[in-house]
Order: C-alpha cells, then sequence, then structure tokens
C-alpha cells in the first residue's frame, strides 16, 4: 500500500509567531521536519501550507510543498485538501500526518506508525510514550491514551487531558503523528465535530465517536514539539547548537 506523508504548516501561531520558518541552526524548522520525514524512506514528503513564504522555504530547500487554504480549523484538514490537489488519481491509500513542530522526530518511528495499518482492522495508527515525570501525569497539556494490549502495541479505548486511567500504573502520552486509511479521512473530515472532541480539543476523539479503530505503536520517547521560544532553544541545542 503506498503512502503518502503530509507536513501541515501554517505561519499563524499564538505562542511562537511564525514557528514554521524560525532559524534552527541555518534551517527553518519545517525544513528540519520535511528532512527527518524523507528520512523514513516511507513514501513521498510533501508540505501542506497556508503560506507561500513556507512553500518558498520548503522549495528552496529542494523539497516539495502545496499551498492550501489559511482557514482550515486542524491539520488534518489541511492534509486533506492537499491530498485531493496531489493525488486525485487516487494512488496512495495511506495518509501520513507528521506534525510541522517536530523538528527532532526520529524517522523510525514515522515507520513504526505506519506499519500498523498493515491490520486491515485499523482505520488509523499513531504513538505513544510512557509517561516517566511524574508532573506530566496530572498536566492537561499532555494528552493520555487510555488503551488495551501489553507490550509496546495498544488498541486506543479512549483520550483525554485528565489523568487516565485511575488508580497504580503506567500512563501513556499520546504523540500527535497519525496515518490515516484514506477512507478514514475522508469520512473524518465529513463529519461534523462531536461532542467529545469538543469537550477535550481532541480531534482524534471524533473518530472514536464516529466507530473508527485507533491503534498506537510505543516508542521510547516523545518527540520535542517546539510551541514556546525555550522548546526552540531546546531544539536548537539537540540539533547542533543555538544559532547567533
Amino acid at each position: 500500500m503506498s503512502s503518502l506523508i503530509l507536513i501541515p504548516a501554517r505561519l499563524a501561531s499564538t505562542r511562537l509567531p511564525g514557528k514554521p520558518l524560525a532559524d534552527i541552526c541555518g534551517a527553518p524548522m519545517i525544513v528540519h521536519v520535511w528532512r527527518r520525514a524523507v528520512e523514513a524512506e516511507a513514501g513521498e514528503v510533501v508540505v501542506a501550507a497556508d503560506s507561500v513564504q513556507i512553500v518558498d522555504a520548503v522549495e528552496r530547500a529542494g523539497g516539495r510543498a502545496v499551498l492550501t487554504r489559511e482557514d482550515h480549523p486542524s491539520g488534518s484538514d489541511r492534509i486533506f485538501e492537499a491530498l485531493q490537489i496531489l493525488d486525485p488519481e487516487r494512488r496512495h491509500s495511506r495518509i501520513v500526518n507528521v506534525q510541522g513542530d517536530l523538528p527532532t522526530i526520529d524517522p523510525a518511528i514515522i515507520r513504526r506508525a505506519i506499519a500498523l495499518l498493515d491490520d486491515e482492522a485499523v482505520d488509523l495508527g499513531t504513538l505513544g510514550a510512557v509517561i516517566r515525570r511524574d508532573e506530566e501525569r496530572t498536566d492537561e497539556n499532555v494528552v493520555k491514551l487510555v488503551g488495551t494490549g501489553t507490550g509496546d502495541h495498544r488498541r486506543a479505548l479512549y483520550f483525554t487531558r485528565a489523568t487516565a486511567p485511575w488508580g497504580p500504573g503506567e500512563l501513556i502520552h499520546h504523540v500527535g503523528l497519525y496515518v490515516w486509511r484514506r477512507s478514514a479521512l475522508e469520512r473524518f473530515v465529513s463529519l461534523p465535530p462531536s461532542p467529545l472532541e469538543i469537550r477535550e480539543r481532541l480531534e482524534q476523539l471524533r473518530a472514536l465517536e464516529a466507530g473508527m479503530r485507533i491503534d498506537a505503536a510505543l516508542v521510547d520517547d516523545v518527540p520535542l514539539g517546539v510551541d514556546t521560544p525555550h522548546d526552540l532553544e531546546r531544539a536548537r541545542e539537540m540539533l547542533g547548537g543555538a544559532v547567533s
């Protein structure tokens, strides 16, 4: 089954304006994400951008980008528009959504997520990691995956910002990378936001409420998501030192 890796990127950001173009060791952040996705060697990689500036930055680095509307409510909607532009012939059956603010993501975990769709019963693949830091157990910004199964493969039952499940035992931090079966993505974007999605502010709950099956592969570490100036400095250190 052919995979298309799409990286949604929008210029507007409340906490870090112009985030996709933020310089990290001489290259814009979105270029670093594009490079990591290419290194996964799992399919064609295209950035789905909301501005010409992002498209230009990716193309200068030798990548491919497509311009999408500015008003999409989510990355899923943005990659769906990009998919319609790029693949009207329906050549690709697995659509990978790699968030545009993960410049240090390990290419291997992208492949891990894609492999989940080898099971024909799975509509949507994603990732998780066991929470190691106590403060993250109660942090509403750390989304928890509640699932069934053991080892490094879980079937998702719920996602929440609360501390769940209750009681002693491990908690799983959800990593927001998604691999959609094309038919599932098409169905998802046709549905209105669901009640639990609105309440938790987590769009993956729309898929669960619609009866879609979401499986997750557990990985060792959560990739750094860049949302603040502090995160940006950490990314610069991880990728070779701060830029003067």
